[in-house]
């Protein structure tokens, strides 16, 4: 495993853009919403490790659930595995409680599935399935 990216709850993806250009002396790499997740996304690579700022698209959302109980900064970890499905069934079968028993598709088209944090120290964990191309 390596690290993917770090997911960061922002209340205003414009200022944070604007933030994170200024330290990095770069824009984003890319820009997309998530419908599915209720998020907008900017990701800006740093070496190996992308930096996702996430910006609620609805209040119910996760990342709007996180930020309406004084929440920001950063939201969670991400993990790249070779083979999600397989990593999922055996993390499953050793007792790690899962929140997604099935990978869905996130942020890059990418196949994702998060861990429950009660399992991994209080750390929300998120998987993503290595692409072939990386």
């Amino acid at each position: 495993m390596k690290i993917h990216h770090l997911g960061i709850a922002v209340p205003s993806l414009g200022e944070a853009v604007q933030a994170f250009e200024r330290l990095l002396g770069c824009a984003p790499d890319s820009e997309e919403v998530v419908e599915d997740q209720k998020v907008r996304v900017a990701v800006f690579r740093v070496g190996e490790v992308r930096l996702e700022l996430l910006e609620a698209t609805a209040p119910e959302s996760p990342i709007g659930v996180f930020i309406a109980k004084g929440g920001h900064g950063i939201h969670h970890l991400t993990l790249s595995v070779p083979n999600l499905t397989e990593k999922l069934g055996e993390l499953e079968r050793s007792g790690v409680r899962l929140i997604d028993h099935t990978p869905r598709v996130g942020a890059g088209n990418e196949l994702i599935a998060f861990l429950h944090p009660s399992s991994t120290a209080g750390v929300l964990i998120e998987l993503v399935e290595e692409k072939k191309d990386e």
